[in-house]
């Protein structure tokens, strides 16, 4: 089926499209309708379609506005058909500028439309049509595995992820990570981890073999996460005439033999079809988080009994807790380090092998009820996301308990400058930084160490003012000079990649296509023939 847009201001034009044929029989689906050019391209950047029909004039966004920003960002190689009225011939000129292909008068005849069905129809089913790349076409798919995995998906992505990924009433969510992936940002430039990222990623591949679309890259896409996402269903452990368990060493053997790093598996909870993969994904999640708490393993299980959730009794460790949590609050870095100390020897005189579940939990809770007890407006998701990136970060280095102590003062400083709103002049001197040296290896801590702020709490900063991440702010920036480039010498596209920052080709091609949805051959290829 071919997938249509529809974008009108009139509710009854639309209706009136969706009833004037039987859109099915003739090879087509609605895919969506619209009341304005903006809501219709923002559905653009993370769904394909093959042809859109849209009004001129409408509010927010016009239907011209709509084309000219599809053939400038190349996000999307639908045909595009306008509708209107006689009094909008004018427009007709500009139309045909961007490539319109057809333009149809209000009210549509039914023929005309027909007409216009069998032409794009025709285009889709010759060779006339220039086919979608290799690139372009499992870069599309990974934006539709990841969409699963997160849980932002339709029935639409989950067909097209079904086409390539066989589904199963047994799915696990695995989470891959090389052990070096959790040292210090000073100890390892993100171009390195990069790449440690993109071999274990070929590794997951090679032992796929002919279901390589199993392993996606990079899925999280969050700062200081360089993971490799891994679906697995039972059929594969069925074909290999072995068990899960089994499975999952194997899995774990083959890439640390093919990468030679040290790697971790975050294996999620099963659950019942690809549907519910999200599910499994956010237990691989959990068990990350935990890493930092835990004796060192190569592979955490979320069915090992100590993990998942069971009817053993926990013991809550509140006494303690509560002491440390005041330490922290605090800031008295000699108390912190002293009721860390007792809450370690509270837990191994209980017979605990580890801070689990509640114990964990009820942590968490109260260290995020401090941050948000200073600032009203905090994002209470992007602290967990700091407790977990920081609770795991050196984990590979030290004895859980160390670590847990470096992690202690380092949140007990960010609560610190919280406090006393330490943003005069920082954010400034970040973005002067990253105009001047965006092609270096920027990060975080080196910049929160250079201008004595908290990297937790610049970070923090960083979202409430612009809505991402360092790291994504970071991304953009660089591809909008990596755009520059593009359109204003002959610059190959890997000596592109390399001026503004990455060692790594693909990456820099898939982190183009996220923000333009398109390659920068394709980009660059499309804006000399608009000009």
């Amino acid at each position: 089926m071919l997938r249509v847009l529809l974008v009108d201001d009139e509710p009854h034009i639309l209706q009136g499209l969706k009833a004037l044929i039987d859109w099915n029989s003739e090879g087509y689906e609605i895919a969506a309708t619209f009341s304005n050019g903006q809501d219709a391209l923002d559905y653009l950047k993370d769904n394909r379609v093959d042809l859109i029909i849209a009004d001129i004039k409408m509010p927010v966004m016009t239907g011209l506005d709509l084309l000219k920003e599809i053939r400038k960002s190349g996000v999307s190689d639908a045909d595009f058909v306008i509708s209107s009225g006689f009094a909008d011939f004018s427009y007709a000129q500009t139309a045909i500028k961007y490539d319109c292909k057809r333009y149809i008068l209000k009210p549509v005849d039914k023929e005309a439309l027909l007409e216009i069905l069998g032409e794009v129809k025709q285009r889709n089913h010759t060779q006339d049509k220039a086919p979608i790349s290799k690139e372009m076409e499992d870069a599309y798919f990974e934006r539709d595995l990841i969409g699963v995995i997160r849980g932002k998906f339709d029935d639409v992505m989950l067909g097209r992820v079904l086409n390539k990924i066989s589904d199963d009433d047994i799915v696990r969510y695995i989470e891959i990570q090389a052990e070096e992936a959790f040292l210090p940002d000073e100890d390892r430039d993100e171009s390195d981890k990069i790449a440690m990222q993109r071999k274990i990623y070929e590794a997951a591949k090679a032992f796929l073999s002919d279901n390589e679309f199993n392993a996606v890259f990079d899925p999280s896409g969050h700062d200081n996460i360089y993971d490799v996402g891994f679906i697995y269903t039972r059929s594969l452990s069925v074909n290999m005439g072995c068990s899960e368990e089994d499975y999952f060493i194997k899995l774990h053997d083959y890439i640390r033999d093919y990468t030679n790093f040290e790697i971790n598996l975050f294996v999620g909870k099963s659950v019942k079809g690809l549907r519910n993969t999200t599910k499994s994904y956010g237990t691989a999640l959990r068990l990350r988080f935990l890493k930092g708490f835990r004796e060192k393993q190569s592979i955490y299980n979320y069915d090992d009994n100590d993990i998942k959730n069971s009817n053993e009794k926990v013991l809550i460790l509140k006494d303690s807790i509560d002491d440390f949590v005041r330490a922290v609050e605090d800031y008295d870095k000699d108390r912190i380090l002293e009721t860390v100390e007792k809450l370690y020897t509270d837990v191994r005189e209980s017979g605990a092998s580890s801070f689990i579940d509640i114990n964990i939990n009820y942590i968490v809770f109260q260290l995020i009820n401090l941050a948000a007890k200073l600032d009203d407006d905090i994002n209470q998701e992007e602290i967990l996301r700091i407790i977990s990136e920081k609770t795991f970060e050196k984990g590979a280095l030290r004895g859980s308990k160390e670590h847990f102590k470096q992690f202690a003062l380092e949140y007990a400083d960010y609560l610190s400058q919280l406090r006393k709103n330490v943003s005069t002049g920082a954010l400034a001197d970040i973005e002067r930084e990253v105009r001047d040296n965006y092609m270096s290896n920027l990060t975080l801590k080196g910049l929160g160490d250079k201008y004595y702020v908290n990297s937790a709490y610049l970070g923090q900063l960083f979202h409430k003012r612009y809505g991402c991440s360092f790291r994504d702010y970071l991304h953009n920036y660089r591809i909008e000079k990596a755009i520059s480039l593009l359109l204003t010498t002959d610059m190959k596209i890997y000596e592109i990649a390399a001026a503004v920052g990455y060692r790594d080709v693909d990456y820099f091609v898939n982190k183009f296509i996220a923000v333009k949805g398109c390659t920068p051959a394709k980009f660059r290829k499309q804006e000399k023939k608009d000009n």
